[in-house]
């Protein structure tokens, strides 16, 4: 045992340096390809999609190759971000990282290898492997630029393959399946050797692509050598000067050193660099401390990051944000909604007691002053705040603002994020307000242009019929609702287990309750067999459940009327679980290919504002989940064009005089057209500019154009010129814009 474990260590403290070393040699493969670098733009978002690892290795490539004249970035070049090899390094070394995290986590603690100890030195073996074979497409893809024949001569003697890795792996799998954990760590331990070995070699080539014509040339005292016959492309290579990366020049100026100092040829250069890169040398502990010493000293480490949970907006995100904003505010206001807004946070009493068990996740702020307060959760408990307030009997508003929540980030659920109401409040005639909110919701997610998505809806006192004919205490309706509400994210067996075992349910209570929550389907059809007593027959029984059928019945009609109904679905197994709630509840769920979870939902809320006041106002309304909506959006503008601005006008001034773009760019401002200006000597870099920033206009103005009282107008899709008289500009191109 105590041997398998000292095995384990030295596992670990290999595949933890080989984890850094292989970050610093994708590197050095990326400026030996002038890889572009847009796979390397990843961030925490907040919400957890991207996994820290990746985004570490990400930044550490970034350190890496800081000032690197030979790497294109995300904006600028081909590159060859496409290939795997380039786009997967973050996830694979990000991967390497966090197994090597997860087994080194247990090593100094573990007193019996057990299946899930063998599992994590096996999901180890997988990852090395996964790095083993892009290493060696890289290996592959550098031997194809080397100057030298005879590296890649040298390379095929080692014979690494893929189907060793695999192989390998193989056998690891079969010897965890036999729970010899032995045989486990020797297959894994032996991966790891070949991983090694395929790493060293990647350094190798890439290292010749970037300076070997230069050292072997500088080794032969400058007469070629072995660099020499007739090679053109080494000698090219040899003249052109080299800009690497602030981290890449350090390791490489070690490599050099290191070959500099031993025997000449091209073999024995080769034969000294694997020997360096070979974690057993003497000398490799030295190479590591000084890759590592290039990470943690880079300035870039403290770059400060936003909270967990919350992100930054730019200019692309914030176009497709104001745009779905414009879209929305237009819905609400077309229904004739006065804007509101209250406090970002509210005494911690008026929020209290209003969200059931997600009441955790308020955000508590430290006592001001004698007063305990905490960050909104949502924006419906400030409205019916602010309706009972103010006196108010009757009331049509949209809000769309910041709400905070103390939940865990996950794809499209922040801590931070807005949400867009709008609600009703007062007596109408009946179901009328919430066929109103519905329809609304309809409208904003049509207009938003995001693809499939369904309305599933239901009535909370048809489900707290179910509840009492399925037997379940008056006490737990509320917690049960909660388990319920959970039905769209787990299995019925998960949450059927959460009501036995941990709310006390009888196992039959929760199967009756199950055959209830299955009952859904189109809502007029779905209702008839109901009242027909086709499905749910029991519910006919129950005078709370029959009042909610007849609001169905009011609701339903209307929205066919409205010739929305087509996107509703009536469902039993919704529940919403906020305590506020007191009759018709809904939920919109997108059915496109981004899963984001519920992007919408609502409902009506008679006691709530009575809480605040003397006066019991009913109320019903619906809150966009806007974030997971813009991460839809985002996604559909990945393959889309999105300007980040409505610039319609470059004023382009030719030298450096700052009073000429001034005066004619003032000019179009004061009659409200959207322009820019630039000053410089070089026409190209106006031209790219507007074209990146796709501007339909530019105004060219240099000292020929000065002395003649001239302008030039050009349209930047046709590439057209013309010439205008400089005090006929605005005229000339209002017209144009406006035509």
């Amino acid at each position: 045992m105590s041997s398998l474990l000292e095995t384990c260590k030295l596992l670990d403290q290999s595949s933890s340096a080989l984890s850094t070393i292989a970050v610093a040699v994708a590197a050095l493969s990326c400026e030996a390809a002038r890889a572009n670098l847009s796979a390397f733009d990843l961030s925490d978002s907040g919400d957890g999609s991207v996994a820290k690892d990746d985004i570490g290795v990400a930044s550490d490539i970034k350190v890496l190759l800081n000032g690197s004249k030979l790497v294109a970035s995300s904006n600028n070049g081909d590159g060859k971000v496409n290939i795997n090899s380039f786009s997967k390094i973050p996830v694979f070394n990000g991967n390497v990282r966090e197994a090597v995290k997860s087994l080194h986590s247990v090593i100094g603690v573990v007193t019996n290898w057990d299946e899930k100890f063998g599992g994590k030195v096996l999901h180890l073996g997988f990852e090395l492997r996964n790095l083993g074979e892009s290493s060696l497409e890289r290996v592959r893809l550098n031997l194809g630029s080397v100057g030298f024949e005879g590296v890649k001569d040298i390379f095929e003697k080692d014979c690494l393959s893929e189907e060793s890795l695999r192989n390998g792996i193989k056998l690891a799998v079969e010897a965890g399946l036999e729970k010899d954990y032995v045989k486990l760590v020797k297959e894994v331990d032996l991966i790891l050797g070949i991983v090694w070995k395929i790493v060293a070699w990647e350094a190798v080539t890439a290292f010749f692509v970037l300076e070997g014509a230069e050292v072997l040339n500088e080794k032969s005292g400058g007469k070629g050598g072995e660099a020499d016959g007739g090679n053109v492309k080494a000698e090219r290579k040899r003249k052109k000067k080299v800009f690497l990366g602030k981290g890449t020049s350090v390791i490489v100026e070690v490599l050099k050193d290191r070959v500099m100092s031993k025997g000449e040829g091209l073999e024995k250069v080769v034969e000294e660099l694997l020997s360096f890169l070979d974690p057993k040398s003497p000398e490799f502990d030295g190479f590591l401390k000084k890759v590592k010493e290039v990470l943690e000293s880079n300035e870039s480490r403290r770059i400060p990051k936003t909270p967990k949970g919350t992100r930054d907006f730019a200019k692309v995100q914030m176009a497709i944000r104001k745009k779905a904003f414009s879209v929305i505010t237009k819905v609400f206001e077309r229904h004739c909604a006065t804007a509101l807004d209250t406090p970002a946070f509210e005494l911690k009493e008026t929020l209290t007691g209003k969200y059931g068990e997600d009441s955790k996740l308020i955000y508590d702020l430290a006592d001001q002053g004698g007063e305990l307060c905490s960050l909104r959760y949502d924006l419906t408990v400030p409205f019916s705040r602010y309706v009972a307030m103010n006196g108010l009997t009757s009331f049509k508003r949209y809000h769309i603002d910041k709400v905070w929540r103390r939940d865990n980030p996950s794809k499209g659920r922040y801590r931070e994020f807005y949400q867009c109401d709008f609600d009703i409040a007062g007596q109408y005639e009946k179901m009328g307000p919430d066929f109103e909110v519905v329809r609304i919701l309809s409208e904003v997610l049509n207009g938003l242009n995001i693809g499939d998505y369904e309305i599933k809806l239901n009535h909370r006192k048809l489900l707290d019929g179910v509840l009492e004919i399925c037997g379940v205490p008056p006490a737990k309706f509320r917690t049960i609702c909660s388990s319920i509400d959970k039905l769209d994210k787990q299995p019925f067996e998960q949450v059927k287990k959460e009501m036995v075992e941990e709310k006390g349910l009888s196992v039959e209570t929760a199967d009756k309750i199950g055959t209830f929550v299955k009952i859904r389907g189109p809502p007029l059809e779905l209702l008839s067999k109901i009242m027909g007593g086709i499905e749910g027959s029991e519910l006919l029984k129950h005078d709370a459940s029959k009042e909610a059928l007849g609001d169905l019945s009011v609701l339903f009609e209307a929205l066919d009327k409205s010739r929305c109904i087509d996107k509703v679905v009536f469902d039993l197994s919704l529940a919403r679980g906020l305590d506020y709630y007191t009759g018709v509840i809904f939920e919109a769920a997108f059915k496109g290919g981004v899963q984001v979870g519920s992007i919408g939902a609502g409902g009506r809320y008679d006691n709530l504002i009575g809480n605040f006041g003397t006066k019991q106002v009913p109320a019903v309304g619906m809150s966009l989940g806007i974030e997971r909506v813009l991460t839809i959006m985002e996604e559909k503008a990945q393959n889309q064009t999105v300007r980040a601005t409505e610039t319609q006008v470059l004023v382009a001034v030719l030298g450096d005089k700052l009073s000429v773009a001034a005066e004619l760019v003032s000019e179009l401002w004061d009659v409200d057209i959207k322009a820019e200006y630039k000053v410089h000597k070089k026409m190209m870099k106006h031209i790219e500019y507007a074209i990146d920033s796709k501007i339909p206009w530019m105004i060219i103005v240099g000292e020929r154009e000065l002395n003649e009282g001239i302008v030039k107008l050009k349209n930047i899709e046709t590439t057209n010129e013309e010439v205008i008289p400089r005090n006929k500009l605005v005229e000339e191109l209002q017209q144009r814009l406006n035509p």
